[in-house]
């Protein structure tokens, strides 16, 4: 039986068939296409160990030793925030407005694409962007901003590349860690910091939503530019939330009529520029700038915040005290005391004539660790960010003769040494003869060597030093720490050749540390973004460079000074703890110093100009170093306890005639209990005062440290 035939359904057939071979053609040839396109930008496109391997910059944080945040130094202001620390509705509201198909797409919204290609088309204009959240993410990882299609097919392959590599979680914690918010906010928690003072976990919807609204433009958008506009912006983005059914009408209602209010972070001054700018010095030499700015590290230091503003209170206004005398003293026509500065402020750029500012310089080290408790490198970072604590190599004047003495001391000699004070003619090579003199330029003939360093006379420390070689008390500043240039010559003994603070701090700790020397430290430990420690300086190291009996014997001098010498001045002032340390002013009143210790700290100070100026006459260590060395040390010692400084064994203690040196009578007149190492004690009796018995301290008055006129000492040329 024929089957008639049906034309009509025959060429349904054969369109039908013609139209799933044209759509087969087509997806071959986008097949085709695409792995032609995947080919030639493959070598272009990030690697999946670079995917594995997302390192957003991260700031590097330098604490004190108490765990207070000193300085931040970064490339980019980010924060790295927990994508469970982030509120869901910031999650909800980011999806909302960018890319609500998120948990469909495998990278590229297709159909986005197609509906906004054609919204486009039928408008003639580009009216919104068709780029997922992840397309967003990968240019910004890899890619660049410039419009082109070649970007768009790159940022589209690497989109697909990290849906591939990453949950979609952890996608959304990378882009909003890694998107830049404006006002140098880079990431959530940095923009949270900059437009509310807060973290993250703590935003509100309406702030979550006025941060998502910059992601549009955030320049155009920041409230801190366009109240308007951010707020156009804000609303937008709730509703798009609302949309989503994340708001009900009526909470949209009443958050689109709520002001803008945005809280910055005050401005904080920077606390201890100096130290941290030491800090990243050191850092950067030892890892690198990149790891410097943008390795998320976290460096423990030794720094005190409460000790640090102590010591800056102390000098700045010791320092401001010595400015403004100058300025009192000297008219502004003095080209000593004056410098043109160009005048930023004036259009023409027109010079004014300003007085040299006068600077100061401190250090304070804990003695059991040698932690740097406290680190001032001049009057302001802002004028000036030399540091002069840590860089400067200053004369010491006076403050340098303890070298002299401990090697005097170490070899033999007693505390009651019989030494001239008297002049002395020395004839140096190729110069002419130098005559040495002491600061009040009179001679006191024979004193003891206690009265020598405790009246800082110049002239016994200039014979000490001839009597031992200055290379001897060179040894002695080296083993002590003292690592500059110094020249064997006779002049070093009155602080000729230069120093650096910091050094000359850490060397007197020796004294109160029993002849331990346990160098200064910055940095406790330096720890990674992954918690890996790159450093770790918390074992402390000690060496015994002096015997604990020499030290002893140092630390009774050095007592000496404070108690009725050149720094009684801190006893006048208050500070009446057991404590020792030494004066110093070079030539001319241009470097003055004080550098002291109690059995826990040990600080030093130094004042003076840049230049080799003058403070004005009798403005020495006495006047401008004890002063500041004395408020720091009070505040620092409020809330620890007194203590004295420990006698090791081997000590001896003798009632002295200071004329003879020898164990005093019941005929003696000026006697000291004085302090020996073990078998240097004298044996024999006075004398210069034989009597019938030895002297009794119950009868008798024992020989006082009566101070006397003179204050500290200048070096004479």
């Amino acid at each position: 039986m024929n089957v008639p035939f049906n034309k009509n359904r025959h060429k349904k057939r054969r369109l039908r068939n013609s139209i799933i071979i044209l759509v087969l053609l087509c997806v071959v040839f986008a097949l085709i296409v695409g792995a032609k396109t995947y080919r030639v930008y493959q070598s272009e496109l990030p690697s999946f160990e670079q995917l594995h391997n997302i390192e957003p910059s991260l700031k590097t944080k330098i604490y004190d030793r108490n765990g207070v945040l000193l300085k931040e130094f970064y490339s980019e202001n980010r924060v790295l925030t927990p994508y469970q620390d982030m509120p869901p509705y910031l999650v909800e509201m980011l999806l909302a407005s960018e890319d609500r198909a998120f948990y469909d797409h495998w990278g590229i919204d297709l159909r986005r694409i197609f509906i906004v290609a054609a919204n486009n088309l039928l408008k003639w204009r580009i009216t919104a962007g068709a780029s997922t959240v992840t397309q967003q993410l990968s240019r910004m990882l890899f890619l660049t901003r410039k419009k082109t299609l070649e970007r768009k097919i790159k940022e589209a392959l690497t989109a697909i590349k990290l849906e591939r590599t990453y949950a979609k979680q952890e996608i959304i914690e990378m882009y909003l860690n890694q998107y830049y918010f404006g006002r140098g906010a880079y990431g959530i928690a940095a923009a949270a910091r900059t437009y509310f003072s807060k973290t993250v976990p703590d935003l509100n919807i309406e702030e979550c939503a006025v941060l998502i609204g910059l992601l549009k433009g955030p320049n155009i958008n920041s409230p801190f530019n366009d109240i308007e506009k951010s707020l156009q912006a804000r609303n937008r983005v709730l509703y798009s939330y609302y949309q989503v059914d994340g708001l009900s009408e009526e909470e949209f209602d009443s958050l689109r009529t709520a002001p803008l209010l945005v809280t910055p972070p005050l401005e904080k001054i920077g606390t201890a520029p100096y130290f941290t700018e030491t800090i990243r010095q050191y850092i950067y030499e030892t890892y690198g700038e990149n790891t410097l700015y943008s390795g998320g590290l976290k460096v423990f230091t030794s720094l005190d915040v409460d000790l640090q503003q102590d010591a800056e209170i102390a000098l700045y206004r010791k320092v401001d005290s010595l400015r403004a005398r100058i300025a009192r003293t000297y008219s502004l026509d003095n080209p000593t005391y004056t410098q043109f500065m160009r005048d930023t402020v004036d259009q023409y750029g027109d010079s004014v004539v300003m007085y040299k500012p006068v600077q100061g310089a401190f250090v304070a080290i804990d003695n059991s660790n040698g932690d740097v408790l406290a680190m001032v490198g001049g009057r302001s970072f802002q004028e000036s960010k030399f540091n002069r604590s840590h860089q400067s190599l200053l004369q010491p004047g006076s403050s340098f003769k303890p070298f002299v003495y401990t090697a005097c001391i170490d070899n033999g000699y007693k505390t009651t040494e019989i030494i001239d004070d008297n002049p002395i003619v020395l004839d140096i090579p190729g110069a002419k003869q130098w005559r040495p003199h002491n600061f009040d330029s009179k001679f006191m003939g024979p004193i003891t060597l206690r009265d020598g360093i405790r009246l800082s006379r110049n002239l016994i420390a200039i014979r000490l030093v001839l009597s031992i070689q200055p290379e001897q008390a060179i040894f002695y500043a080296r083993r002590m720490g003292i690592t500059t240039p110094l020249s064997p010559v006779a002049s070093l003994a009155l602080g000729t050749e230069r120093v650096r603070l910091t050094e000359m701090v850490s060397a007197f700790s020796v004294f109160p540390n029993q002849g331990i020397h346990i160098p200064y430290r910055f940095i406790h430990k330096i720890i990674d973004r992954y918690g890996r420690v790159l450093e770790d300086n918390t074992a402390i190291t000690k060496e015994e460079v002096l015997s604990a009996q020499t030290a002893y014997i140092m630390v009774s001098l050095m007592q000496s000074v404070v108690k009725a010498g050149t720094g009684r001045r801190s006893q006048w002032m208050g500070f009446t703890r057991p404590a020792g340390g030494k004066t110093g002013t070079s030539n001319n009143f241009c470097d003055n110093w004080f550098i002291g210790y109690t059995p826990q700290i040990t600080a030093g100070t130094w004042v003076g100009f840049d230049e080799k100026i003058s403070l004005g006459r009798n403005q020495d260590g006495a006047k401008n170093g004890v002063p500041i060395w004395t408020e720091f040390m009070i505040a620092a010692h409020d809330s620890l306890p007194i203590v004295d400084f420990e006698e090791p064994e081997g000590i001896m203690h003798a009632d002295v005639c200071l004329e003879s040196g020898e164990i005093a009578t019941d005929r003696c007149v000026n006697v000291r209990n004085e302090v020996f190492i073990d078998g240097t004690e004298p044996t024999e009796t006075c004398h210069i005062h034989p009597g019938a018995g030895l002297y009794d301290p119950a009868s008798a008055r024992q020989e006082e440290l009566i101070p006397e006129d003179t204050t500290d000492e200048r070096v004479h040329f």
